[in-house]
């Protein structure tokens, strides 16, 4: 079978529209974007363009997400929603304010978004998280393109451009159908559990349809479910306003995974014929290829660079839901009744899979296991309990006052190696 996915020069024996300069076929490439879902017109602009403009463009994100969610019913915020939702995180802070240190975040009377306005104000936050990724995989394809322009077909060189801003629209697409997929679920502005607005923006809100639909079928007081929920999502926007330095740290790790990137022409060549082979992958049909790429069937073999990028991002995720999962306990316990079951479902919930988890084993192939994070809770608790709820907090001024995997292993040591004494007379 052919390497080029139908991206190449033409074949000579076509007997459609002929190519005789020997170049590619841009009218078989326009027709190739078209059915990934990729307008070919804005395609070729931003190939164009330069390299300024970030690959992931905000408009084809929003418009990609916005299709996505539009397939789902939305209902409007109305105001009973508010005023419910406003006392639920009422009572959320102040059960807060005795189980941690960082204060409330709430600026703004709005305590209640739709799923539209979530999706449309974390749109900046994705594209900046995941805009490395692309910026990895853009380089990566483009080395190839280049190494093979040099060695076999140097008609391939001015499709470099065009093939950077068509891999920055297929990752601005899977985001897009995902981020327009968590609109459907997430259950405030913060449920995702990463930091996707600028500090000074951080505040709590929940998404009354989405808390609804959390609820449905759990014979819990549908009060309780929205209480723990606004818990979570008020924990949750504390613990981002009081570290400025997690998303970039978030980012960082993405960079450093995106950069280690290679293509093997050879090794995907061969998976391909043997998807072919087995029925696996049509290569004349768009959404096949689509399946098979969001399937991982042509991911390369990760560098140690990449597994430590990803095992620092599953580590930094695990101790942010953590550290919820054990203030949210300590903020509720002996308050809502009903404490046993919504944890239980939160947990079967995650074995199973949360959108977000689904979103990075897509785009990264990272999945945080549910035992990481509850060993991550017992160490938010075991360091509650040696340092007090203020030295476990301040644990988030610095990343270096963070455990790695290992140290989970033995607490009490990783404390103590990281406790500076009061007295430093003895070291001298």
């Amino acid at each position: 079978m052919s390497g080029n996915f139908g991206f190449g020069p033409n074949d000579p024996s076509d007997p459609g529209e002929p190519n005789n300069s020997g170049g590619p076929d841009f009218n078989e490439l326009f027709a190739q974007f078209a059915n990934f879902g990729i307008n070919p017109q804005t395609l070729f602009a931003a190939g164009a363009g330069g390299t300024g403009a970030p690959l992931i463009a905000l408009e084809t994100l929003r418009e990609i997400s916005r299709r996505a969610l539009a397939t789902h019913p939305e209902l409007p915020i109305g105001s009973i929603d508010l005023a419910k939702t406003q006392e639920a995180l009422s009572i959320a802070n102040n059960w807060l304010d005795e189980a941690t240190i960082f204060p409330a975040s709430m600026k703004s009377n709005l305590p209640a978004w739709s799923r539209r306005d979530w999706l449309d104000a974390s749109l900046v936050g994705w594209q900046q998280m995941l805009e490395p990724l692309a910026e990895g995989m853009a380089s990566a394809l483009t080395e190839v393109l280049n190494q093979t322009a040099m060695a076999e077909a140097p008609e391939l060189a001015g499709v470099t451009p065009i093939m950077r801003a068509f891999m920055g629209s297929l990752i601005a697409t899977q985001l897009g159908q995902s981020v327009g997929q968590l609109a459907t679920s997430v259950t405030g502005s913060n449920d995702v559990a990463i930091p996707l607005f600028d500090t000074a923006a951080v505040e709590p809100r929940l998404i009354p349809q989405n808390v609804d639909l959390w609820g449905d079928g759990l014979d819990i007081p549908i009060e309780e479910v929205r209480i723990f929920l606004a818990v979570r999502e008020a924990a949750a926007a504390r613990l981002f306003a009081y570290t400025p330095w997690l998303a970039e740290y978030i980012k960082g790790a993405i960079a450093a995974y995106g950069r280690g990137i290679k293509i093997d022409i050879n090794s995907i060549q061969e998976q391909a014929e043997r998807a072919v082979d087995s029925g696996d992958l049509d290569i004349n049909n768009p959404e096949s290829i689509s399946v098979a790429i969001n399937a991982g069937l042509f991911k390369p073999e990760q560098s140690p660079t990449q597994d430590a990028a990803l095992a620092k991002l599953e580590m930094i995720i695990a101790l942010i839901e953590g550290w919820i999962d054990h203030v949210t306990t300590k903020s509720v316990a002996n308050r809502l009744p009903s404490l046993p079951a919504l944890s239980e479902t939160l947990r079967r919930r995650r074995a199973t899979k949360s959108p977000t988890q689904q979103l990075f084993t897509t785009l990264l192939g990272l999945e945080v296991s549910p035992r990481k994070m509850r060993e991550c809770a017992t160490f938010w608790f075991e360091v509650s309990e040696e340092l007090t709820v203020k030295g476990r907090d301040e644990r988030w001024d610095d990343p270096a006052f963070l455990p790695t995997a290992q140290d989970l292993a033995d607490i009490k040591k990783f404390l103590a190696s990281t406790i500076v004494p009061d007295d430093l007379s003895g070291l001298i």
